[in-house]
């Protein structure tokens, strides 16, 4: 097989993955590793704001779509230089997971725009999710010297730390405070940082933080769960 059906093949599996994917809604998706982060909870990729709806299922939406799809894979991969085209690239394949793929352009993307802080958290987040937390940890810190005081990235930050074996939690827990100084109502953050204390055995630490946890948010599904694992 040479490289231009290689590259339709490849473009045909995307496109299947995609609608089947999707369905009927919008190809579009905002922050979010983890992700396996909260990150993932933080964050991630997304598609042209303009980007059009997958349609009913029919042959004509399908291929529609099939060629939407490939005339931006086509486009990242003749022109190594466009930015915006490496970013949309690798929006689509973290849209269907393939991080690897995404991990590809976004790093093609990185040698164009090195200080780009929506790229070095998004790269971020896809170390993230495919469980890289000392890289992911390298390009949070480089977004938060751009944005300091962005709490979710500072949050994503301590998560690679809390994440990776062995634990780093003391330095997780200095992280989560931290994004409290810019955030403290940040329901996630607190989560987060309650769950850590408790581990540490730092019960008391815990209340306080699950008492700011039930004003920012009396409902959080959490609370109960966090209740009872400090009656243990």
């Amino acid at each position: 097989m040479n490289k231009e059906n290689s590259l339709y093949g490849i473009i045909g599996l995307l496109v299947g993955l995609i609608i089947g994917y999707v369905g009927t809604n919008y190809i579009n998706r905002t922050s979010s590793p983890p992700p396996s982060s909260e990150a993932a909870t933080a964050n991630s990729g997304e598609l042209p704001a303009d980007h059009p709806p997958t349609g009913d299922g029919n042959a004509d939406a399908s291929g529609g779509q099939q060629g939407e799809v490939m005339a931006v894979i086509q486009q990242a991969q003749n022109e190594p230089s466009n930015f915006e085209a490496q970013m949309q690239a690798a929006s689509l394949y973290r849209q269907i997971s393939r991080h690897e793929k995404a991990l590809e352009f976004y790093e093609r993307a990185l040698k164009i725009k090195p200080n780009d802080l929506d790229l070095l958290i998004k790269l971020g987040d896809t170390n993230f999710d495919l469980e890289r937390f000392p890289e992911a940890e390298r390009l949070y810190q480089s977004a938060l010297k751009i944005k300091p005081n962005n709490p979710t990235v500072r949050m994503d930050l301590g998560l690679t730390y809390y994440l990776r074996q062995p634990r780093q939690i003391d330095q997780a827990i200095a992280e989560y405070r931290k994004a409290l100084t810019y955030d403290p109502q940040h329901e996630k953050v607190l989560q987060n940082l309650t769950s850590a204390l408790i581990e540490k055995g730092d019960k008391e630490g815990a209340r306080g933080t699950l008492k700011q946890l039930e004003r920012a948010n009396p409902n959080n599904q959490a609370l109960k769960q966090f209740q009872d694992r400090l009656k243990e």
